[in-house]
């Protein structure tokens, strides 16, 4: 999936979304081919339908979709398929729409930053390296252990505003 800190702001930004989603299926194929990982034909649908655009999409938007292309119209397949894709770095999900969205930093693991649009609920990954240094201290004065940190930034893009 992508690797340049630039290339995933691209979810507002005009680009060559076909190219990008392509090279997003072949990066995660080959990602599930060297770690053992079986992505069946509801995931590899399920994080196809995440490519499409940089959009987040909530798991019954997807069951819908996974309903149609008669691959299962019950939901715990479209949360199955969104759990394997999340756990496996593949995709994140965010919180504050209760949804999901494909991941464009392709390494799993990694701390995660959203800018989010209200309007249009396109979601563009960022660079994120470290927590704030407070958040840092204030959980090492707590005691408390620092395992995962997502920052969710929403406001309004370009084009949306532009529109408005």
């Amino acid at each position: 999936m992508m690797t340049s800190s630039a290339i995933p702001l691209a979810a507002f930004q005009p680009h060559d979304h076909g190219r990008c989603q392509g090279a997003a299926l072949v990066a995660a194929r080959e990602r599930c081919r060297v770690r053992g990982l079986r992505l069946t034909p509801a995931r590899a649908f399920a994080l196809e339908t995440l490519l499409e655009s940089h959009r987040a999409m909530t798991a019954y938007e997807l069951l819908d979709r996974l309903r149609a292309a008669g691959l299962g119209g019950q939901p715990p397949v479209a949360y199955r398929a969104l759990e394997f894709l999340v756990e496996h770095g593949f995709a994140h999900r965010i919180e504050r729409l209760a949804a999901y969205v494909a991941c464009t930093r392709g390494a799993g693991g990694h701390a995660a930053a959203f800018l989010i649009c209200r309007m249009c609920r396109r979601v563009a990954e960022t660079a994120f390296s470290a927590p704030a240094p407070e958040l840092a201290a204030d959980a090492a004065r707590a005691g408390f252990t620092l395992e995962r940190v997502v920052v969710e930034a929403e406001g309004v893009c370009a084009r949306c505003r532009e529109a408005a």
